[in-house]
């Protein structure tokens, strides 16, 4: 297949995009800057502008929707929250307006989400069925709710569009946990908050399995699914699974919540918020996580040769 990524020098596109290239498929890239590589095909777009080359979806056979800017990489001030959502919506949009036309063979367009819809649900197992939480009292959640309208509003009888909700996507390369990583490797790890919040946790390797079978497997036809391994962790299990597989001890007692606020503001709801998500839909499509468990994916990311 010919494959558009948007979003495809991001961690999960970077990955995908090889795996995808390594299984036959060829694969070009929507990019802002239009710079040409020597990996893939690459096509301009501008979705704050409404631009988009109009010889990019008529190449493709299916898309995939990654593009959207970093959650925790700024303060969410209100041109940040308006960039994080912006980024997501209007590129999503944009390619509808292109795959409404009738000069392409696109029949799949797969979407990433985010169980940052569900809120924080305390001790309580989120699923796919979970409701998000009333509009404005979480951002993430509206953000995600609005991304996920539009995503909606693409299916029909000529378009599949099957939508991943990811959970916290573990890769050294970025994310959270090389964010977390470095003040253990320094001696400096401690638990973020009470430590009790749940994580619902992925590795990097599973997210581009769950995307290559929305891509290929008829099961995920229009399917609304939760990317997230089958044993999500609390944050203090978390940070001891990472001390204990880069061999360093935890020292120092947790950080608490008020602090984390201060220093990050209202972004701190990305640490501190528990989020116990189950995947019961990729279980029942059969999908099989080459990482189901935390330590065991831990040691994968920070052995020295990669498989």
């Amino acid at each position: 297949m010919n494959i558009l990524i948007t979003g495809g020098t991001g961690l999960v596109g970077t990955r995908l995009s090889a795996l995808l290239t390594q299984a036959g498929h060829s694969v070009a890239h929507l990019t802002r800057s239009g710079a040409v590589t020597d990996l893939y095909q690459t096509f301009r777009w501008n979705p704050t502008a409404g631009q988009l080359d109009s010889a990019a979806v008529p190449w493709a056979d299916a898309i995939v929707h990654l593009a959207g800017a970093g959650v925790a990489d700024e303060r969410w001030t209100d041109a940040r929250k308006r960039e994080i959502l912006a980024s997501r919506v209007r590129g999503l949009e944009l390619l509808g307006t292109a795959l409404a036309k009738n000069d392409h063979h696109v029949r799949t367009l797969v979407s990433a989400a985010a169980i940052g819809l569900y809120g924080d649900g305390g001790n309580r197992l989120q699923t796919e069925a979970t409701p998000p939480p009333p509009t404005g009292q979480d951002f993430l959640a509206d953000v995600c709710r609005a991304w996920e309208a539009v995503a909606v509003a693409l299916r029909g009888p000529k378009l599949n569009v099957p939508i991943l909700r990811l959970g916290i996507v573990l890769s050294p390369e970025g994310g959270a946990l090389p964010e977390i990583a470095r003040p253990v490797k320094l001696g400096a790890g401690a638990t973020l908050g009470s430590g009790k919040q749940w994580m619902s946790w992925v590795h990097l390797d599973d997210v581009c399995a769950a995307f290559i079978e929305a891509l290929t497997n008829p099961a995920y036809a229009d399917a609304t699914l939760n990317v997230v391994a089958p044993q999500p962790v609390t944050n203090a299990a978390f940070t001891r699974a990472v001390a204990d597989v880069l061999h360093r001890p935890l020292v120092l007692p947790s950080v608490p919540a008020f602090a984390l606020r201060l220093a990050l503001g209202e972004r701190a709801q990305v640490v501190l918020a528990s989020q116990k998500v189950d995947c019961a839909g990729l279980r029942a499509r059969g999908f099989t996580f080459r990482f189901p468990e935390l330590e065991p994916a831990l040691a994968d990311l920070y052995t020295p040769v990669r498989s």
